[in-house]
Formats: C-alpha cells, structure tokens, sequence
C-alpha cells in the first residue's frame, strides 16, 4: 500500500523556521520531522512513499537526492570522475516527489497524486505531525467498515492550566496544567482512502477538510478509528520544541521502530 504525504504547505503558525525550508523539513533531533513519519509507517512494513511537494519543494527533493550520500562514508576520485562507497546505511524506501503547485489546497494536492495511485487503497497522512497510531490496525479497521474513507480519530491534550472560577469568586479553589482535554474527538489524520475519495475533490482550490470529507460523511463514506495514544502536530514553534525535548531524552513516544512491541 502506497503512503501519500502532504508536504507542500507553506506552514505559516511557524514562520521561525518555515521562512527558510517548508515545514516537514523542520528538523526534530537532527532529521526532519517528514523522516520520523516515514520511519513509523516503515515500522508497520510500508516503505512506498508519494510526497506531495508545493512550497520550497525543491528542498525536499534535494534532500533524497543526497539522502544516500548523507547517510555513507565515500571516497571521490577527482582525478579520475569516481565515487566509492565504503558503506552505507540506507533505508528501504521508494519515494516519489510529485510538484502539486504552491497555491494549491489540501485536496487539490490530494487530486494531483490520482496518477500515482492508480486503483487500489492507500494512505495520507500531514507531513508535519507524529503519532505512536498503530498503522497496521487502522488499515485492518478500515477493511472491516467497508467505506470510502477512514481517518485517525484523536483527543489532544489540553495546552493551558485551567481553573474554575464562581460569580465574584476570587481566590481559586483547584488548579491543573496541561489537563487531558475536553473529551472532543478531532481528525488526527493517518487516513486509509480508497480511490473513489478522488470523485469527492474538484479540483486545486478543494480543501480536503471541507467539502470532500463533509460529503463522504453525509454518504456514509467516512469511519473513524479511534487512537488513545500519542499525536501531537506541529503546529508552532512551541511544538517543535516539545518534540526536540521527548526526542533528545530518549522519550519519543512516536519512536516506534525501536520498540518490538508497539509495532
């Protein structure tokens, strides 16, 4: 099953960092963040990846056009117009970086890719969010409910202290940072789509979010694996740092293809 990524966004809430290389390539413990989902989807046996390139895309493709050579020792030749390798440590990817234009919207992307995928079901996923979602379940579930599209239902964390306070009450009773949230379901992404979603996108200006998925879930089209685990987007520059600290304390949860059994 081919894995498509949306990669092209301008990514605008981290201009920080966005301003000088598009957002999946805001790096997260020395390799960027499209690496860490590429190498979970690769801990569940998909290696055939569709990356759907837009803003500063070039420097997405400069980096797996030296991806091989970032990642061996090698000796050049000048003189002679050689190249050793002496080793490598290369992963079993396929990747194919598809250019679906700087303006376009999420679903326009989505459209643009229709040739890649041909007819059978695939995967999508943002490129700039991490999760410990069991990949292999989700598919699984997907086949059971039998429709168009399943995504990746999430409850994200609360991201600020909350306190109650009464009418004229001024001296605060209970207090708690970072609660679980309030309870609400969201899309998490980690999508299963068969191809049919392509009849749901009309064109560049679609938003996949908007009309397409309001449609599937009016037809019924549109199921929901719920995932209790780690997700976390990064969405600011606050978020990138979070994720730096889980990565260099050795506490990534979405690091799951060292760990036998979350695979």
């Amino acid at each position: 099953m081919k894995v498509v990524i949306l990669a092209g966004g301008a990514g605008t809430r981290i201009t920080e960092e966005s301003a000088i290389r598009p957002k999946p390539m805001i790096k997260i413990g020395h390799r960027p963040i499209l690496w860490h989902i590429m190498k979970g989807y690769t801990a569940h046996g998909l290696t055939d990846f569709i990356i759907c390139c837009g803003y500063k895309g070039h420097i997405i493709k400069e980096y797996f056009a030296n991806y091989f050579l970032r990642n061996a020792d090698v000796t050049f030749d000048i003189k002679n117009n050689q190249m050793e390798v002496h080793q490598h440590s290369a992963e079993p990817w396929r990747v194919t970086l598809v250019d679906t234009g700087d303006a376009s919207m999420t679903g326009g992307r989505i459209k643009r890719i229709q040739p890649h995928i041909g007819g059978e079901p695939f995967c999508l996923t943002y490129g700039d969010g991490v999760s410990d979602v069991n990949i292999g379940e989700v598919i699984a579930f997907h086949r059971q409910q039998k429709t168009f599209a399943t995504l990746t239902a999430v409850q994200p964390p609360g991201r600020f202290g909350v306190f109650t306070l009464e009418k004229d009450q001024t001296c605060i009773s209970s207090f708690s940072e970072k609660p679980s949230g309030d309870g609400a379901w969201v899309n998490g992404g980690f999508f299963v789509l068969e191809p049919q979603i392509f009849e749901y996108i009309d064109g560049d200006q679609t938003v996949w979010e908007l009309e397409p998925m309001e449609r599937l879930a009016r037809d019924g089209q549109l199921s929901a694996y719920r995932h209790r685990g780690f997700w976390l987007p990064m969405d600011t520059l606050r978020d990138k740092i979070v994720l730096e600290e889980m990565w260099t304390r050795n506490e990534a949860p979405w690091k799951i293809w060292d760990v036998p059994n979350k695979q």
